[in-house]
Formats: structure tokens, C-alpha cells, sequence
């Protein structure tokens, strides 16, 4: 898994909401998806933002900040989180997701899987 703070000219952070029918299911996380193997996280980022919001960026303007590590019951999720502060289009939500962008300090106050949650202090850190 790999995921990313995309950032907006105002400083906004994007994340998205977790639809109905999918694990944790309202949740809000930040985009990502699945590294495939043989693929760099920098390149399954670009792949993914692509498929799940229709934009377009480039891994020279992926930069790494940090990393989530978590037990769940059932797994153990090692997550890099990239920042991206250039790229081309306008996201929409492909996937039957909520978007929302919103400030660092408001990242704090929505319901996010456990494993975004220790992200949310990075972030807010660099953005303030």
C-alpha cells in the first residue's frame, strides 16, 4: 500500500471518503491504492491517482514524508506517505468515493482508519 497528501495552492490536504460496500466503509483516508509487483510505490501512486481521481502527476513530484506502520487483526500495513504539490486536472471522484479538501488541522476531526490517523500529525506539522 502506498498513499498520498495531495496538496492544493491553498494548502489544502485531499482525502477521500471509503464507500459503502468496502472495508471500513466511511472512513476518510488519503488517496492511494495497492503497490503491484514489480512496481516502485512513486509509480503505483501515479497509476493510482490516475485511476481513482483522473489527474495526472509525475514521480519526480512525488516527495516521501513519512511512513504509517500498523497491526490490524490481520495483517501488518507498512505505508509510505508521499506529498504531491504538482499536478495536472481537477480530481473527481472515479471510484464511488467522497472527496473533500480540507486543512491540516481539520484532518484531526474526521474518522480515519488507524492507520492514517498517526499521518495526520506529520502533516499537519509540515503544512502549519
Amino acid at each position: 500500500m502506498v498513499a498520498c497528501a495531495l496538496i492544493d495552492v491553498d494548502g489544502r490536504v485531499l482525502v477521500a471518503r471509503r464507500p459503502e460496500g468496502r472495508p471500513m466503509a466511511g472512513l476518510w483516508e488519503f488517496p492511494g491504492g495497492k503497490v503491484r509487483p514489480g512496481e516502485s510505490p512513486e509509480a503505483a501512486l501515479v497509476r493510482e491517482l490516475g485511476e481513482e481521481l483522473g489527474i495526472r502527476t509525475r514521480e519526480s513530484c512525488l516527495a516521501p514524508l513519512t511512513f504509517a506502520s500498523h497491526a490490524y487483526p490481520d495483517f501488518h500495513l507498512l505505508m509510505p506517505l508521499y506529498v504531491c504539490r504538482v499536478f495536472e486536472g481537477t480530481p473527481r471522484p472515479r471510484e464511488g468515493q467522497e472527496l473533500r479538501w480540507v486543512r491540516a488541522a481539520e484532518l484531526a476531526q474526521l474518522p480515519m482508519p488507524p492507520a492514517d490517523r498517526p499521518l495526520v500529525a506529520m502533516l499537519r506539522d509540515l503544512l502549519s
